[in-house]
């Protein structure tokens, strides 16, 4: 086979890209064997003690504008969203969404994983894999929680003061109880909430420092930043390497020619929901009519390539906090004092609010009979059909922020408390697929499909109000911030305004009309966002089902070629969805061990 550009070298085994996943794998592989030669391949930067990513206070530093370890998906406009054109970042670092995520932790009922229908993928194969990756510092912990592995999660080094305030509005006026665990795979509609931080050294606990430069000793596990893949190259149909240049976020100035390095055993796919479909597509897997209109000839016809996209559907919502209130907002305003001496104490013991990401309370939510009723008919026919009978499913996230992100220059000096609300399982589905550009460049057909089905909408209105009654009970609130929210009709009882401070805890509800209805459904159409969630657009089903991997993630019709990243996850998880990205990559290392019938197989290291 003539080869187009140059072969730079060979490994045993290529990972194309360098995320969440593929880091886990990776690392998890090479523990288990430091003489097999591994290759990751990551677009982004390094993310080695950088303070951007490591003090877990600073994760809103990769929401800025100019901020390069975040690559933005511009969305097709849709007359869901009133013609608005739909933004998705994914992670453009080494660790991906690990390294700059908001470091929320939670996990997925245990009937998610039941219900993928992958053989090996079932709940109880899943846990032992769940235990070993993470150090579950709070007690008292639980049989699924592991105790010795790489990813810490605790409380974060301190708590700021409205978490109590939410979880005492959310226990009594909200009458769902306080618990424990509510990530033990079973229970939901109760308040709690735990971090990807280590309470001991007040770090992120991401998955490029614990899996992969933890083992720079290991001159076999090479790690090429600012590499981005572009297609699997192949031998009668055969992964057999593949070809890369540089990328033009991270080396702006470097030649774009290209290169190829071969892999002697195995490619693995990593590159995340969007980056994973347009690789495979580039090497001619995919859909006849997205591969002819881009000049692509066809090696393997998979229709489902870049199909079934999922992510949940989310708002952030501001409110004023008293002044007494203990917010993130002076940290991320970059206030000097306060910033020099919450840095002295974290370089000191690991604590101060620099140990913190301001999410200290969340509720999985399951409507009751009287919020059902409430929400209308609408979501009859999905309540019946997907929840009614799955328990451990939560239809919601609500979630308190202290402090609000992101902050607006127009906004006054003060102390804020954001909302947060997102859908765990939309009916919608989107698509990613290459296409022709301009010049001759390759451009992105993005649909999200967000709130294209009608009952996605109606939780989002339903918890844009509950959540507003909740807040407005906390001794800490003091009004909405008016920019932030639906612009009701002068004279309604819903009309956003500051505030002296709270109601009483058994003040009625706002009541609002069906003029205040239209507005907050417009509102949802207008500000609806990405929680950063992206999934499925190389799933893990049936061929005869749009599938693109097997329950061993083999890329059907090809050999030597797997895809590892939340692409392959078939339908929605209930969950921030690190916690599924790093047991996909634990999963992963299993079945590629077997895969090379390596002696000591990863599952039985921490």
């Amino acid at each position: 086979m003539s080869q187009p550009c140059p072969i730079l070298s060979e490994f045993d085994i290529i990972f194309a890209g360098g995320g969440t996943t593929a880091c886990v794998a990776a690392g998890r592989l090479a523990a288990c064997d430091p003489s097999l030669k591994i290759l990751i391949l990551e677009a982004g930067e390094h993310t080695l003690d950088q303070a951007a990513h490591v003090q877990p206070y600073q994760y809103v530093t990769h929401q800025a504008p100019t901020s390069t370890t975040l690559t933005p998906n511009v969305g097709n406009p849709s007359p869901r969203l009133n013609n608005r054109a739909p933004i998705v970042h994914c992670g453009h670092c080494v660790g991906g969404g690990s390294s700059v995520n908001f470091m929320v932790y939670t996990r997925a009922p245990a009937s998610d994983f039941d219900d993928w229908g992958a053989d090996g993928w079932e709940s109880e194969n899943l846990i032992p894999l769940m235990k070993k990756l993470e150090t579950y510092e709070v007690q008292p912990d639980g049989p699924t929680h592991g105790d010795n592995g790489p990813i810490r999660v605790s409380y974060g080094s301190r708590k700021t003061g409205p978490w109590e305030e939410f979880v005492h509005v959310g226990t009594t006026y909200h009458k769902r109880p306080y618990a424990n665990d509510t990530d033990d795979l079973e229970t939901c509609n109760t308040y709690r909430m735990r971090r990807y931080i280590s309470g001991t050294t007040g770090r992120r606990s991401d998955v490029a420092h614990h899996y992969i430069y933890n083992q720079a000793h290991n001159p076999n596990l090479q790690l090429w930043v600012g590499k981005l893949v572009k297609r699997v190259i192949f031998e009668n149909k055969r992964a057999v390497g593949v070809e890369f240049t540089c990328d033009p976020v991270s080396c702006p100035d470097a030649n774009r020619s290209s290169s190829i390095v071969r892999a002697l055993k195995l490619v693995v796919v990593s590159a995340g929901a969007f980056g994973s479909p347009a690789i495979l597509e580039r090497s001619g897997i995919g859909a006849e009519g997205v591969l002819k209109r881009c000049g692509i000839e066809q090696l393997v016809n998979l229709p489902g390539v870049g199909e079934n996209y999922r992510d949940h559907n989310g708002c952030f919502v501001p409110y004023f906090a008293a002044d007494g209130a203990v917010t993130l907002d002076p940290l991320w305003r970059g206030e000097g004092s306060v910033v020099q001496e919450s840095l002295a104490q974290w370089k000191s013991n690991g604590k101060s609010l620099i140990a913190q990401n301001g999410c200290d309370a969340k509720i999985k939510w399951r409507p009751d009979e009287d919020e059902l009723r409430a929400m209308g008919s609408a979501f009859q026919t999905p309540w019946k059909e997907f929840f009614q009978d799955r328990p451990d499913k939560a239809v919601a996230i609500f979630a308190l922020c202290a402090g609000y992100v992101p902050l607006s220059s127009a906004l006054p000096l003060r102390n804020y408390l954001g909302a947060g609300y997102f859908t765990l399982y939309p009916r919608s589905v989107g698509s990613i697929h290459i296409k022709p550009g301009e010049n001759g460049k390759e451009d992105l057909d993005f649909t999200t499909g967000y709130l294209d089905d009608p009952s996605d909408i109606v939780p989002l209105n339903f918890g844009y109000k509950k959540m507003r009654e909740i807040f407005r009970r906390m001794p800490s609130y003091r009004g909405e911030v008016t920019s932030g929210h639906p612009c009701f009709p002068e004279g309604s009882a819903a009309v956003c305004s500051e505030s002296s401070g709270p109601v009483d805890l058994d003040a009625p509800d706002i009541i609002y009309t069906a003029e205040d209805d239209e507005v907050i459904d417009k509102f949802h159409r207008d500000c609806v966002q990405t929680s950063w969630h992206s999934l499925g657009t190389c799933a893990m089903k049936p061929e005869s089902d749009q599938g693109v991997v097997d329950a061993r993630l083999n890329v059907y019709g090809v050999a030597g070629l797997k895809v590892a990243d939340m692409s392959i996850a078939p339908k929605n998880v209930g969950t921030n969805t690190y916690s599924t990205a790093l047991l996909i990559g634990e999963k992963a290392a299993v079945i590629i061990a077997e895969d090379l019938s390596m002696y000591c197989r990863p599952c039985t290291t921490s």
